[in-house]
């Protein structure tokens, strides 16, 4: 089952509000769900969005796929960056290697 966290809209005409939710990619935009992540409202200045930190992060550690619009709006609210830390561990230092160089030159018959 592809899962992706995306945003399912209600509100009235002209009036669009949205629902970020987790659901199968299969499933109608306005239809079946899995479960709720947050909400969004553009029709407020500024725009307001509410997510559910802890259940967007359970859904993204299990491969949840957000939309581009998602992937945005979680950023904004961090939880990006939040799941980008728990991929990369801190603890894990990069190494670097240095590997000696050794020169060679070339001779040309003519020298």
């Amino acid at each position: 089952m592809a899962v992706k966290i995306r945003l399912k809209r209600t509100g009235r005409h002209g009036l669009a509000l949205y629902r970020i939710v987790a659901a199968d990619s299969r499933y109608p935009r306005d239809g079946r769900f899995l479960e709720l992540v947050g909400t969004y409202n553009p029709n407020t200045k500024p725009a307001t969005c509410e997510i559910n930190e802890e259940v967007a992060l359970k859904w993204l550690k299990v491969g949840a796929q957000p939309t581009d619009t998602v992937k945005t709006l979680l950023t904004n609210a961090g939880v990006m960056k939040k799941f980008q830390e728990t991929k990369t561990p801190k603890s894990v230092e990069k190494k670097t290697t240095t590997k000696a160089k050794t020169t060679t030159k070339k001779t040309t018959k003519g020298e």
